[in-house]
């Protein structure tokens, strides 16, 4: 059976927006889990998103003790057979495929945050490396983003970087 999912980071609510956008909701709502990679900065959106799907996520460097105390700065989760870790940070994007590989041995994909500039890559060993950039604060790119994907039968296919 396959599982729907909505990657999200860098959501900043109150900061960057009052609520999230009626198009990450409507995402939330087809999808059968919502990966969250930290810097939620209001424990609100955790709970307005839980009434849409189930959530797995991490707490990100803006995030305060409430979220810190709820969540982890690593989760891990293996959905229809792949195996899933999310972190907020990655560092530097120089030599970042080198670091994850050596960092998260036992995933197939890693879903992070921070930066707000979407990633879609594929290391040396094979991780799938996925930043769904912010659906609120876009930085230096033409949109704010999230991406969707499917994983099914041992696979994670179907990614799209959904523009906002």
């Amino acid at each position: 059976m396959a599982t729907r999912l909505l990657l999200l980071s860098d959501t900043h609510i109150p900061g960057r927006a009052r609520t999230l956008p009626a198009a990450v909701r409507a995402a939330a709502d087809d999808a059968d889990l919502v990966i969250h990679a930290g810097d939620w900065v209001a424990a609100s959106v955790l709970d307005d998103l839980a009434q849409h799907a189930e959530v797995v996520g991490v707490y990100g460097n803006n995030d305060g003790a409430d979220l810190r105390a709820i969540l982890p700065a690593i989760a891990r989760r293996e959905i229809e057979g792949v195996r899933f870790a999310v972190v907020h940070e990655t560092g530097d994007a120089q030599r970042r495929s080198m670091r994850m590989d050596a960092a998260f041995p036992d995933t197939d994909v890693l879903v992070f945050g921070h930066s707000h500039i979407p990633w879609d890559v594929v290391t040396p060993r094979g991780l799938r490396l996925l930043n769904p950039g912010s659906p609120t604060d876009r930085r230096r790119q033409p949109r704010c983003t999230m991406m969707t994907a499917l994983a099914d039968g041992g696979a994670i296919r179907d990614v799209e970087l959904v523009p906002l």
